[in-house]
């Protein structure tokens, strides 16, 4: 069954990155935006069939559309295998990896997956049950970015947390009670950061299993912050320690 891919940016991303197969793009009729025209442009190079339609069927198909749809086969995840053997093949950085346990909002799971994208992150790992999957919502979050970055679905977290230990891969979850701020953790090792669902954090077994918490300063009233947001501050804080405190 044919999967959508609606927005601008990631429709010609789905394009240029030819990991997906696109079965055909619909575009607004009377609209001269230049990104729509480089789509057209794109999908006549790469014989993929596009036509015109009217605003409204494309409302009818799914909202803010930014006036084009792509149909595409279904997202493609990548074996937890394979990643893992990416991983060792790595020779210039330490990998670092994002796992979500039981993220629900696809918006949040887009952000996180184009701020993975934007830092180099080696992939995104998240459960098979009670998370949110690819979909049209989370390809327009993303920008784009799940035609880049390796998205890895498996049954058990906390076996996985397991298999990644066992390849050298340092575990580090986030936790409101944890003692160690983020700052003092040490990210210049081959890292794998968890974060927990907008509502209950990471459940305990998965906790238990990390090698180590870190939590971020809240200084207000409130006591968290969005998932999506303490991804981008940590991903961040590896390039700050690998990269510039390495200058």
């Amino acid at each position: 069954m044919s999967e959508l891919i609606v927005g601008r940016n990631p429709v010609i991303e789905a394009i240029w990155s030819g990991t997906h197969q696109i079965e055909k793009i619909l575009i607004v009729q009377d609209n001269k935006h230049p990104r729509l025209r480089e789509i057209m442009q794109a999908a006549k190079r790469n014989r993929i069939p596009f036509q015109r339609c009217s605003k409204h069927h494309l409302d009818g198909l799914h909202t803010n559309h930014q006036g084009v749809i792509a149909y595409v086969s279904p997202f493609r995840y990548t074996e937890l295998s394979i990643l893992l053997e990416n991983i060792q093949h790595k020779k210039d950085v330490p990998a670092v990896l994002i796992m979500l346990d039981q993220v629900q909002d696809p918006r949040n799971l887009g952000a996180i997956l184009r701020t993975a994208n934007a830092t180099n992150t080696d992939g995104v790992i998240i459960p098979k049950n009670n998370s949110v999957e690819i979909t049209a919502a989370v390809h327009k979050a993303s920008a784009g970015s799940t035609a880049y970055t390796p998205i890895t679905k498996v049954t058990n977290l906390a076996q996985t947390i397991e298999k990644l230990k066992s390849v050298g891969i340092w575990v580090v979850g986030t936790a409101e009670d944890a003692e160690l701020p983020y700052t003092a953790a040490d990210f210049t090792v081959p890292l794998c950061i968890v974060l927990g669902n907008e509502g209950e954090g990471i459940r305990r077994l998965v906790k238990q299993k990390c090698d180590f918490l870190v939590h971020l300063p809240m200084l207000g009233q409130i006591r968290s912050l969005n998932v999506s947001v303490t991804a981008g501050v940590l991903l961040y804080e590896v390039i700050r320690q690998r990269i510039y405190n390495a200058k």
